[in-house]
């Protein structure tokens, strides 16, 4: 990690009269973040705990904190019901299960990253953390895989533009944003 970590909310420009590509624009940010959490790992056991450390450790935080919650919300208020209406519920509640887990193991790995953001993790505990980092960064990217080629695809398909509109509405609302159109 010798140059310093990519901004987090680089990427693609879209706004919420394109909730689909909202979503995806938001998975391309969670593969970033994830990234980032694995390089850190990385970096601490090359480098220890400096500002640059600091800095990601702040970043992934701030990310799976705020906006990954979020996007699991929208996820859940418009994708999985349009699922399930559209006979894929399996995949409506094999999708919210992960969103339970990735909640459950981020919760478990949070504190890691807060002892990062006040000085280190001993080697000890820095294994045992970045083993969590790494089993959270393998669900949330399979998770992500299943979203993108089998739920999106159902749900976005059989919506018409007036639902999409709302959709993107509801989504901007929950963040404080106005929506494009």
């Amino acid at each position: 990690m010798n140059v310093p970590h990519p901004l987090l909310h680089t990427g693609p420009s879209v706004g919420f009269d394109q909730p689909f590509e909202m979503l995806a624009a938001c998975h391309a940010r969670m593969e970033r973040s994830l990234d980032l959490l694995e390089r850190l790992g990385r970096h601490l056991h090359d480098r220890g705990c400096d500002a640059q450390a600091r800095s990601a450790a702040t970043d992934v935080l701030r990310y799976f904190d705020i906006a990954a919650p979020l996007h699991h919300q929208d996820e859940e208020l418009h994708v999985l019901p349009l699922l399930r209406e559209r006979g894929k519920a399996g995949l409506a509640a094999r999708l919210r299960a992960d969103h339970q887990v990735m909640e459950h193991d981020w919760a478990r790995l949070r504190p890691d990253l807060l002892a990062v953001v006040d000085g280190g993790l001993d080697a000890q505990a820095l294994q045992a953390a970045v083993a969590r980092w790494t089993q959270f960064a393998a669900l949330y990217r399979r998770h992500l895989a299943a979203e993108e080629a089998m739920a999106f695809p159902v749900v976005a398909g059989g919506l018409t533009p007036m639902q999409q509109q709302a959709m993107g509405k509801e989504m901007a609302a929950r963040r404080g944003a106005t929506p494009l159109r």
